[in-house]
Parts: structure tokens; C-alpha cells; sequence
């Protein structure tokens, strides 16, 4: 006698599985009057991974066009960067203000 029960069964169906990639959000930094530049260009690289390069070009973007997207994570990953960057900032007396958008 066998055991296998499933021997003999067989699947005329297959299952289709869409998998939609989660939404991404913007990470945006706001120009003010209070906060240096090099402090903009620290959390760049420090928080966003940015080069020294890249740190400079979004930082004057920031500055010339009041702001800038310092990056685009997933929604978890751009509220932690957020986060990061307020409360650092807040830490060293700076006003930063950062917000998040919809890809």
C-alpha cells in the first residue's frame, strides 16, 4: 500500500502573483537663513551618503532654488532620514527643515 496520496493529482492551474514595488517618497530639503551651508553639506554626506561632490551641487541647489531632494527611499527609509536629519540638526541649533513628496 502506498502512502503518497498526492500521486496521482494533477494541478491543471497556475496561480499568477503581481507584486507591486512600494512607492517611493522624496526626501526634500528647504533653503532658510539659519543653517550653514557646510552643516547642509555634513548631513548630506553623513545621513544621505552623498559624495563631497554631490553633497555641494545639492546644497546649492538647496540654496539657489529654496529647495532640493536630497534622496528617494522607500517610505520607512525616507521617514528614518527625516527624522535623522531634524533631530540632529535640532541637536546643533540649526532650524533645517525637511519634508517628504511622492515620487
Amino acid at each position: 500500500m502506498s502512502t503518497d496520496t498526492f500521486a496521482d493529482v494533477q494541478i491543471d492551474e497556475t496561480i499568477k502573483i503581481n507584486i507591486d514595488e512600494p512607492q517611493n517618497y522624496k526626501v526634500i530639503m528647504l533653503n532658510d537663513d539659519s543653517t550653514p551651508m557646510e552643516w547642509v553639506v555634513d548631513v548630506l554626506k553623513s545621513i544621505f551618503n552623498h559624495s563631497q561632490e554631490t553633497a555641494e551641487k545639492i546644497m546649492l541647489q538647496i540654496h539657489d532654488e529654496d529647495s532640493a531632494v536630497a534622496g528617494i527611499y522607500t517610505y520607512e527609509i525616507a521617514e528614518q532620514k527625516v527624522l535623522e536629519t531634524v533631530n540632529s540638526s535640532r541637536q546643533n541649533g540649526f532650524p533645517l527643515a525637511v519634508s517628504l513628496d511622492t515620487e
